[in-house]
């Protein structure tokens, strides 16, 4: 048989498990990486940017207290829910605060209406 009919491995031999070796253990131990640029003109700085990149399971970076994702209502279901609970909750509660004036606005304009109807 020719070497030109057979197909190439994806990985080549062991590659594979090299790779999934390598990218447990990154997910599991963690790692960082870091770095700014500076822009300066004449020894004054424009524009600084921080870079800070981490790479981990969500397991690994919950122990390291990273956990923001939980609390952004575009990511999360739980805090979309949460964040509709309050708002709902506010407009109740100011609801509740108008109901009051617009009862007495009501009881006023029924008042006014009463006078104007009876002959003076």
């Amino acid at each position: 048989m020719s070497m030109a009919g057979r197909m190439p491995e994806p990985y080549g031999q062991g590659g594979g498990a090299n790779l999934a070796d390598i990218l447990e253990r990154v997910l599991d131990k963690g790692i960082v990486i870091a770095g700014d640029i500076r822009i300066n003109l004449l020894d004054i700085e424009l524009l600084t940017i921080k870079l800070r990149l981490i790479v981990a399971s969500v397991d690994k970076a919950k122990e390291m207290g990273i956990d923001w994702w939980e609390d952004d209502p575009a990511l999360s279901t739980r805090a979309r829910r949460d964040e509709l609970s309050r708002e709902n909750a506010e407009l109740r509660e100011r609801l509740a605060r108008l109901e009051p004036d617009r009862a007495k606005l009501e009881s006023h304009r029924e008042t006014k209406e009463k006078e104007q109807e009876e002959p003076g």
